[in-house]
């Protein structure tokens, strides 16, 4: 095409140190695929703060544009299963990892990472959610298969971030009792005002466990963190209880025995969002635009590209509340 579009790069430089500009691209220049697209926004995830800081567990080669998540406008597609003027998400695979992610105006991926947005979803409330909505939803979805949600006594860990206050908003609408739990002390009343009947901080959660049982308090949860949070957590699940774990900025191994799992039938389910089939990830964004519809503007801000360093900067060092998304000229 050869037409030229803006983007959020980040460099390695012969120190060894990485920066980041916003540079003019080339859609010449744009990996292979099926499906270019304008990208009308974006959001930040702590995934997007850690390749921007040259993670090379999250992105081997730089220069590159960061940014797994990603909705606008088909502008060119090789498949009949998408025309020109279709809106559509990405969220996850590799887009923003390797792949040229959504921090630039535009993007090309293959077909099989994409999916058309829902009637009842606009594109603003589809980036809202995101990777974080995709990964609260399939929390939730799993929960509710084993356990169900309306009446059950729910916790969430990490509240405050992406996944966690979507989580805590949408197991309210199902009708759960919802404890936040958060590191951030001046959270409370944003927490509640989305739903939590109870917010505890991370001191007051520990007190609540002993090992290798402590006294059943939680019917269902969602973690986030990982580590001892997550062990702790399982040991004072009720009868049949279960704990989705999505997260691991508390760590990446547990510590515990068997005793939650053999004596009260727990259960600990793994969710991956990034890479589960297109078709999985088109039922959890009907499922946003229908019987989970929330009202999400209470949970997020929107920056320019402009403002991306400082908002890095911020997740990296755990400071991001709700949901920040980035604007590319909707």
């Amino acid at each position: 095409m050869g037409s030229s579009f803006k983007a959020f790069t980040v460099f390695e430089n012969q120190d060894g140190s990485f920066s980041s500009q916003i540079i003019s691209k080339n859609i010449d220049d744009l990996p292979k695929g099926d499906i270019l697209i304008r990208v009308a926004y974006s959001s930040l995830n702590y995934k997007d703060g850690l390749s921007a800081s040259g993670n090379k567990g999250v992105t081997k080669k730089y220069p590159h544009t960061p940014g797994i998540d990603a909705v606008g406008t088909v502008e060119d597609s090789s498949h009949s299963d998408f025309n020109d003027g279709d809106t559509v998400i990405v969220s996850g695979y590799d887009l923003g990892q390797n792949t040229s992610g959504g921090f630039g105006e535009y993007i090309r991926v293959p077909k099989e990472w994409v999916a058309l947005l829902p009637e009842g979803l606009t594109k603003k409330e589809s980036i809202i959610l995101g990777t974080a909505g995709m990964t609260a939803g399939l929390c939730i979805r799993e929960l509710q298969k084993k356990n169900g949600i309306e009446g059950k006594i729910a916790i969430v860990t990490g509240a405050t971030g992406g996944v966690g206050c979507l989580g805590v908003k949408l197991l309210s609408k199902l009708g759960a009792h919802v404890t936040a739990v958060t590191g951030k002390i001046d959270s409370g009343d944003f927490l509640k005002s989305i739903g939590a009947v109870e917010v505890i901080n991370r001191d007051q959660l520990a007190e609540y466990f002993n090992h290798p049982l402590a006294s059943g308090k939680w019917d269902i949860g969602i973690d986030v963190v990982g580590g001892k949070m997550l062990a702790g957590l399982m040991t004072c699940l009720n009868l049949g209880g279960s704990v989705a774990c999505c997260g691991l900025v508390g760590g990446s191994t547990i510590e515990t025995t068997i005793f939650p799992y053999i004596l009260r039938g727990n259960s600990l389910i793994g969710i991956d969002s990034g890479n589960i089939p297109i078709s999985e990830k088109e039922e959890i964004w009907t499922l946003f635009a229908n019987e989970w519809k929330i009202n999400l503007n209470d949970l997020s801000r929107t920056i320019t590209l402009n403002e991306l360093d400082q908002e890095i900067e911020s997740i990296l060092k755990g400071g991001q509340v709700g949901r920040v998304i980035v604007s590319l000229g909707e």
